[in-house]
């Protein structure tokens, strides 16, 4: 199944909620959403910085991806930047594939 970092940053609102449920109804609350898109969490990290929330997430297509970023951003709470994570397998595959490209300038 395809691997996934969700970078998540909280709004008022969202920041507001984690103080109100804490961070365990938080997880639990991302648990539930990623299971119903047929998905898995790995783990999650609240992190201080420019993201509040680090999520590894295993999701079966970039369709559900784009499902959990929608739903989320349209809730309110947090905003989201989500990143496809490849194997080390997965680069082999794609060194061994042939591409045709010209670069600008060339």
């Amino acid at each position: 199944m395809p691997k996934y970092l969700i970078q998540a940053s909280y709004t008022v609102d969202g920041l507001n909620g984690v103080l109100r449920d804490g961070g365990s109804a938080r997880l639990q609350a991302v648990e539930r959403m990623v299971e119903s898109v047929s998905g898995r969490v790995e783990q999650m990290y609240f992190a201080f910085g420019e993201n509040d929330v680090y999520i590894i997430a295993d999701l079966p297509s970039n369709t559900a991806s784009a499902a959990v970023g929608l739903r989320v951003s349209a809730a309110g709470g947090a905003r989201t930047k989500t990143v496809v994570l490849l194997t080390a397998e997965e680069i082999d595959e794609a060194t061994r594939q042939e591409v045709e490209y010209r670069a600008p300038g060339a």
